[in-house]
């Protein structure tokens, strides 16, 4: 086998493990019920208009690409998982909204060069392994002078501080998989886009979530619906000391965050304009 042949391979490995992943527990009730406001505040922010070409990467159920679609722009939702993508069908549909739903690599879209007018994700891209080229399909994809949009979760936030929490109950990384609240570094993804984009601005904001009174209802709501949390408990199930550890460890950092019954999540608002050449 040679060696281009074996690097496929692993990436076919990958990308499976991902799908799989994403398709454990219920991400679409995370979407829905605990930051709902996110997609409308990514379209919103990319001025999408009605007419205009739109592509939502790694769209997960359409949290951002059916508020889209409902403006009357044409939209195209792409996600690695299919199962995601039916339940982002049956949500269009109850609201009424009509969009074409792709399963898609977020790092080897099968779209043409500059096919869309803006190329959005909301919490999704940033969970593509290889950061470079997902930033690089993203960009190919957008027209010249046309909008990239994205919101991730920061590494100081919420989530972030959730993913270290989570780290030493976690299976290692695959080779070359770069951690995903690096996507909600600014830094970061201003060298992701280069010289590609131009009028880059970046905004630190926070959603308020206030669906958890108490810390163990985060920690039980996150151990059912979402999937790198599902697949972290499951690499330890067989070990209940490490169990018990990871509980507490979530429970601890979800106290630090509530108050009153709400907590505060921090992400990177970034949009930006594809360079003209």
């Amino acid at each position: 086998m040679t060696e281009a042949s074996e690097a496929a391979r692993a990436d076919q490995a990958l990308k499976a493990k991902h799908r799989a992943l994403w398709a454990l527990g219920d991400y679409p009730s995370v979407a829905t019920t605990v930051i709902p406001e996110l997609g409308d505040e990514l379209v919103r922010e990319c001025g999408i208009q009605q007419g205009d070409r739109v592509l939502d990467v790694a769209a997960g159920s359409g949290n951002a690409a059916i508020p889209a679609a409902l403006l009357g722009a044409d939209v195209v939702a792409s996600d690695l998982t299919p199962e995601l993508l039916e339940a982002g069908r049956g949500l269009a549909s109850e609201r009424g909204a009509e969009l074409d739903w792709r399963e898609a690599d977020a790092e080897a879209l099968p779209f043409a060069d500059g096919e869309f007018d803006t190329v959005m994700s909301c919490v999704g891209v940033m969970f593509a392994p290889h950061h470079a080229q997902a930033a690089d399909e993203m960009v190919r994809v957008c027209r010249p002078g046309g909008t990239i949009g994205l919101i991730n979760w920061t590494p100081e936030g919420f989530i972030g501080q959730m993913f270290s929490a989570m780290r030493p109950y976690a299976p290692p990384p695959p080779p070359g998989a770069q951690p995903a609240p690096l996507w909600g570094d600014p830094e970061h993804v201003r060298s992701l886009l280069g010289d590609h984009a131009t009028d880059v601005d970046a905004r630190r904001r926070t959603v308020r979530v206030d669906k958890f009174a108490r810390p163990e209802e985060f920690r039980e709501f996150f151990k059912a619906c979402y999937g790198p949390t599902i697949a972290t408990y499951r690499f330890i199930g067989d070990d209940p000391e490490r169990v018990a550890a990871l509980d507490a460890a979530l429970d601890d950092l979800a106290a630090q965050h509530l108050t009153d019954g709400a907590m505060d999540w921090e992400y990177l608002l970034l949009t930006a304009h594809r360079t003209e050449t």
